[in-house]
């Protein structure tokens, strides 16, 4: 992980958590003070990580942070009174958003901050096997499309036409999904 934002109102808080972070080996920190500038930030670059020291400027800092868990995959750090910690976990918890109370404690900050990487790194995980299943329904319609034109122009069944496709494929060194287009093409469909 290289790229870090942190969102906090004081500059104490500034520096205390970007040296955490710089001694957990991120190297790019960026740090601002308003939630506006904050997601004008978030449209430009990809974080990998950004933690919010509440309050900010121009908010509390909760409603920005669920804001960046639903358009980001950067993890989520959100700092706040050890007073209302609880309650204010209640309300951003299901986004995944971790709530460190302050005052900060190094050990569980470091802490807090290796599961975020790893539920990150988990996330992403699933978002890519997401994506690769979601290509591959999209390949299994177009082929399906395609056999359907088979059934109906050439009065195949359906096993001739799963056939004939592979068949194409193979004898053609194309994809199933290339032969489902040129079928689909030829057809008009």
């Amino acid at each position: 992980m290289e790229r870090a934002l942190i969102v906090s109102g004081s500059e104490k808080g500034i520096e205390a958590v970007s040296g955490i972070l710089r001694s957990s080996g991120y190297s790019q920190i960026t740090a601002i003070k308003s939630g506006s500038e904050a997601r004008r930030l978030i449209n430009i670059t990809d974080y990998e990580l950004i933690v919010i020291n509440t309050p900010i400027a121009d908010e509390f800092g909760h409603e920005l942070s669920i804001m960046i868990a639903e358009s980001s995959t950067a993890g989520i750090m959100l700092i706040c009174k050890s007073d209302i910690a609880d309650d204010v976990s209640d309300k951003v918890g299901e986004f995944g958003i971790c709530v460190i109370p302050k005052p900060l404690n190094k050990a569980m900050f470091h802490q807090s901050l290796k599961l975020v990487e790893a539920t990150r790194s988990r996330m992403l995980g699933l978002k890519k096997e997401n994506v690769r299943l979601l290509t591959k329904i999209d390949e299994l319609r177009l082929i399906n499309r395609a056999k359907c034109a088979l059934m109906e122009y050439l009065k195949l069944t359906e096993p001739q036409a799963h056939r004939y496709i592979e068949k194409q494929a193979m004898d053609t060194r194309q994809t199933r999904k290339e032969v489902a287009i040129s079928i689909l093409s030829t057809y008009g469909r």
